[in-house]
Formats: C-alpha cells, sequence, structure tokens
C-alpha cells in the first residue's frame, strides 16, 4: 500500500518504533491519528512533527480499555474522514524473571497489552477498513515470537499468539482490499524497559551488549517499506533475520543460543526459581 495520502492509526506513538514510524510516514505524505497513554509522550512526538503537525492528531488512550479502543474509530473519522491503515505498535516487555517468579498483576498486564490491545484495535477498525479501496494492518510481533527468550516467556507467549493472529486474519482476507503485514523486530534501540516499567542492571546490559541494537529510525524505515510492497512478514534487524532461518533449521540450537545471549539479564538460577510450598487449606 501506498502511504502518501492515507490515514494511519498508529499505536504506542508516543516513543521508540511508534514516534519513528509517525515521523517516516509523516514524510512520505500521511496522516496519523497516533494514539498513545502516555499524553506528555504523545505531545512530544507531536512537538517532533512540527513542519507536519496539521498532519497529526495524538490520542490519548489505554489500548486495554475496550470501550476506549471502541471509541477510536469515530475520534479518528472526526478528525480525517476516513482510516486507511492500523498499526499495531504498542506493547510492554516484562521484568527478566522466570515465569514461576512472576506474578498474576504482571502477566495479566502483559497479555492485555501485547494481546489483547492488539485484539480491540483490530475488533474495532477492521470493519472501517473493508470499507476502503486499500487498506493495511500492521501487527508488530517479535523475534520473540518465534524463538524462546528465558525471562521473557510471558511475553514471547503474547507475541507469538500476535504473529499466529495475524496469520489468521490475513487468510480470514484474503479476498478483500486488506493486506496484513507481521512484523518481527529483534534488539532495536528503545525505552521499551523504562516504559515497561522495568530497571536494567547497567552490568548486566553491558554483558548483553554482543549484539548492538537496531536504531528506531532504522526500524521504522524497514517497517514503512514492508507496508509499501505489502510484505506478509518483516524481519527487523540481523539478529531477527538470522534467528528466523536458525530456528526453522534446529529450533533447539536457536534456543541455546539465544538464552546463552541473555545469559547476565537473570538472576542466578537457583535464586531465582523461589518456589515456596502453598497451603490450600482455607482455614
Amino acid at each position: 500500500m501506498r502511504v502518501e495520502g492515507k490515514v494511519i492509526v498508529l499505536t504506542g506513538a508516543g516513543s521508540g518504533i511508534g514516534r519513528e514510524l509517525a515521523l517516516k510516514l509523516l514524510a512520505k505524505g500521511a496522516q496519523i491519528a497516533g494514539v498513545d497513554v502516555n499524553a506528555v509522550s504523545i505531545a512530544e512526538t507531536k512537538s517532533f512533527a512540527s513542519h507536519k503537525s496539521s498532519e497529526f492528531e495524538g490520542i490519548t488512550a489505554d489500548i486495554t480499555d475496550r470501550n476506549a479502543v471502541e471509541q477510536l474509530p469515530k475520534l479518528v473519522q472526526a478528525r480525517f474522514g476516513t482510516v486507511d491503515a492500523v498499526i499495531n505498535n504498542a506493547g510492554i516487555i516484562q521484568p527478566f524473571l522466570p515465569l514461576i517468579n512472576l506474578d498474576y498483576t504482571t502477566i495479566d498486564r502483559l497479555l492485555s497489552v501485547n494481546l489483547l490491545g492488539t485484539l480491540y484495535v483490530l475488533k474495532a477498525f477492521v470493519p472501517h477498513l473493508m470499507t476502503r479501496p486499500e487498506a493495511h494492518i500492521v501487527n508488530l510481533s517479535s523475534m520473540g515470537g518465534f524463538v524462546p527468550v528465558p525471562g521473557q516467556t510471558i511475553y514471547c507467549a503474547a507475541k507469538a499468539a500476535v504473529k499466529l493472529m495475524s496469520e489468521g486474519l490475513a487468510s480470514e482476507l484474503l479476498n478483500t482490499s486488506i493486506r496484513v503485514t507481521v512484523v518481527f523486530p529483534g534488539a532495536v534501540a528503545t525505552n521499551i524497559a523504562g516504559n515497561s516499567g522495568i530497571e536494567m542492571r547497567s552490568d548486566a546490559m553491558r554483558e548483553n551488549g554482543r549484539v548492538k541494537p537496531l536504531p528506531a529510525r532504522k526500524a521504522a524505515e524497514i517497517i514503512v517499506a514492508a507496508i509499501q510492497r505489502n510484505a506478509r512478514h518483516v524481519y527487523v534487524g540481523r539478529d531477527s533475520s538470522v534467528m528466523n532461518i536458525l530456528s526453522r533449521m534446529n529450533p533447539s540450537f536457536a534456543a541455546r543460543a539465544v538464552a546463552k545471549q541473555m545469559h547476565g539479564l537473570l538472576p542466578a538460577a537457583k535464586a531465582s526459581w523461589n518456589i515456596e510450598p502453598r497451603s490450600d487449606s482455607n482455614s
């Protein structure tokens, strides 16, 4: 889909890949309805797009709030008249802990933002996209959506679900004007940890620094190019591209390679698996 002149809804537009996508798409002549839970961040994105500010509308909304998401199409249409594309970019990572040590509040939040938020946006906007002569959906999964990342198991599970949900939706929409792109970013230089409320140990980050993160601006360029050629899958970063091939050829080796790379971000194994006997007695 050519993005020039198109109205695009972009979630997570307040920072990182989302902000760079907004700026890149505006530069190519698109109109952007940028959605973010952080009002300050979305205002900053608009300020960066000062030369195109009339083509950018910032909307503060929480994509985990289904009722709020269902109101978004009316807001966007009131501002721009129509909707041609949706980019589900908003997402958070989990604390670097084994699954057994994650509390249910954290698990629920991860699934709500990464999976249910994407689902709510799709349910809200697909009927409107069906009316357009050409339309596009972009869902951001992750390299963790096809290869396991220790300490990010629930995040990976949500992103794997986004992958299959997107592929299933693409098959359902084959005979329509809508095309679907699934994006698999590897390591990208963003503040996703801070936005997820996670503090990263600087020594662990240095130890984990064997893979140089891709600049968010470059990631945005790759994604926009994929939209314009109607790509089904796009692997963002050399790490994602390599692991895609490796995980198909030898899944066990790929999993071990990622686990080795993540060494240092997880607590010591015995200390982290803090399992205490539970009593199911109601007395």
